[in-house]
């Protein structure tokens, strides 16, 4: 085995670590942002009652109540994910798809951080969704 390819491997194992610190201080800066958000949010909701006897009020206050509470749903599950993310980052299997076992492509990666599938497996099971009319 040349030398050159133990060189390329060490670097590519950089790389690798270099990418996966990056991800990991993306995700962790996220999750922390998510979570300072939920603090604030769960209080403000709770207290913003609205004791308005007018009917329009009272139908825009539960309409923004009802719309911050979706967001926070989505923004859980969220938090979810990203914990996911992060576990695999630990444990190596960070960047590699779910469904086919292959790597998933970088820039897949920094679009979406918490991406489990590779675009071509995305598109397949996003092909057959709408087949299905789900």
């Amino acid at each position: 085995m040349p030398i050159s390819s133990t060189a390329d491997r060490k670097n590519d194992l950089i790389m690798e670590t270099r990418e996966l610190e990056y991800f990991r201080r993306i995700l962790s800066q996220r999750l922390d942002d998510l979570l300072k958000k939920e603090d604030e949010t769960v209080p403000r909701l709770l207290e913003s009652r609205g004791d308005s006897s007018d009917v329009v009020d009272q139908a825009t206050l539960e309409a923004d109540r009802s719309f911050k509470l979706r967001m926070r749903d989505r923004e859980k599950k969220l938090i979810h994910k990203i914990e996911q993310s992060l576990t695999r980052i630990a444990d190596g299997t960070f960047g590699v798809c779910e469904v086919c076992g292959e790597e998933i492509a970088i820039e897949r990666l920094k679009a979406r951080p918490v991406a489990t599938y590779c675009i071509a497996c995305k598109n397949s099971m996003e092909a057959i969704e709408k087949a299905a009319g789900i």
